[in-house]
């Protein structure tokens, strides 16, 4: 009878050790759940004890150190898809809010990494923070990998601006060789047509005038295309020279009197004289010359183009140290540019008027080589335009000294520096 009270004595200190053992391990599980859950805070990434200190995340040594260098957003991922690490680039994006990933394709890509272990690398579109539904999304990288036993990390590399730069030098081969076999077809058939109207000297005449201007045409495009190669890269100056503004608007005019005189269109030019830039003197005459080539090419016959020009403040029109700015304003009557085409014209090769354009002989490239030109001279320029009443192009560029021998006018009076000839033909 003994032996068995001791017996059940036994069992009962062992069954109540397994109890408390028990309850000891989940007392414990259920804390280190909490941790996990609720320990990593929003953009600061740290663990609570229950207790309430604070603790460094669980990432492995140098871990943290290596994604504070990375180009790429870093989001660390926790057993419980809670984020353990994310960087500031992560929260700019929009790929973690309130401390969890908010991003499902990334959750997905996650969660299948940390079940299977293999790095997967995919390409995604999403959509930008802030912006409107209809906004263009951000085309990133996605490389999620496993980190250590229980997290996961995801990389996500930002690659729309080299898509967009692609895309633009996909499009840039494409209409070179577009542009390029035009004129030269051209040429090869009228070469042809002359070789059998040999006996027509009126044919001949006729076929080797329309030869004489896609030979022009040709040689044009093939000369833009080599100032755009000259420019593109946007690098400022590096022999720059003093170039009056006079001079490069006499040139601009000049180069398009023809045009003008067969459209009866006046080309005036006012403002202060005297100024100088500093600068390539080719490529400035190139930019002003495009901008007042264009805008004759665009302008109805017996309408008026204007060429102004006047010092500003860099500080009130760019917002940066203060500093005097050249501004050139070339103002035409012309059929004016819409709203979705003010944000491409400046795009090689975009046509505001493809058939327009066929008309004029124009390349499309002559306002890419204007913003490049202005870049590369640390300026600008911009467009304002209303369709139906004309368009405005603005060149801001960085004031220059006259040559030390020369002597600089005397006061900034605005005065008219020039106007062409012929006059606006009366009303008929």
């Amino acid at each position: 009878m003994d032996v068995n009270v001791a017996a059940a004595a036994a069992c009962a200190i062992a069954g109540l050790g397994v109890g408390l053992t028990a309850s000891i391990a989940f007392r414990w599980s259920e804390r280190e759940q909490a941790r996990g859950r609720y320990g990593s805070t929003s953009g600061r990434n740290r663990q609570q004890t229950l207790g309430g200190t604070a603790q460094e995340p669980p990432l492995p040594p140098g871990v943290d150190t290596v994604l504070s260098v990375l180009r790429s957003c870093a989001v660390v991922l926790g057993e419980g898809d809670e984020v353990v690490k994310a960087s500031s680039a992560a929260y700019a994006m929009g790929l973690v809010r309130g401390g969890a990933v908010a991003v499902d394709q990334l959750l997905a890509l996650a969660r299948s990494t940390r079940r299977d272990g293999e790095i997967r690398q995919v390409e995604l579109e999403l959509p930008r923070p802030g912006a409107a539904r209809a906004a263009e999304p951000l085309a990133v990288s996605v490389r999620v990998a496993p980190l250590g036993s229980r997290l996961v990390l995801v990389l996500v590399e930002d690659q729309t601006e080299r898509r967009r730069v692609e895309a633009v030098r996909r499009d840039f081969v494409a209409n070179v060789s577009h542009e390029l076999k035009t004129p030269v077809g051209a040429l090869s058939l009228l070469s042809e047509a002359v070789a059998d109207a040999a006996d027509d000297p009126e044919a001949v005449q006729r076929f080797a005038g329309r030869m004489q201007i896609e030979a022009t045409r040709l040689a044009s495009l093939v000369q833009e295309i080599i100032d755009l190669s000259r420019v593109q890269d946007d690098r400022l100056m590096t022999d720059p020279e003093p170039v009056a503004v006079d001079e490069l608007i006499a040139e601009a005019i000049d180069r398009c009197r023809q045009q003008a005189a067969a459209k009866q269109i006046l080309i005036s030019a006012g403002g202060i004289a005297g100024l100088y830039l500093h600068g390539n003197r080719g490529q400035l005459a190139a930019a002003l010359g495009n901008l007042v080539e264009n805008a004759v090419n665009y302008s109805p016959p017996r309408t008026r183009v204007a060429i102004a020009t006047r010092r500003i403040s860099s500080a009130a029109a760019l917002g940066e140290a203060d500093g005097e700015l050249i501004e050139i304003s070339v103002t035409d009557q012309g059929i004016g540019i819409s709203e979705k085409d003010r944000e491409r014209v400046f795009e090689r090769f975009y046509r505001v008027d493809p058939a327009r354009s066929r008309q004029t002989g124009g390349t499309g490239l002559g306002l890419s080589i204007v913003k490049h030109v202005a870049a590369s001279h640390g300026g600008t320029v911009s467009v304002w335009s209303v369709e139906g009443q004309g368009s405005t192009f603005t060149l801001r560029l960085p004031a220059g000294q006259a040559p030390a021998d020369l002597t600089p006018p005397a006061g900034d009076a605005a005065e008219p520096l020039s106007e062409t000839t012929p006059q606006l033909a009366p009303e008929a």
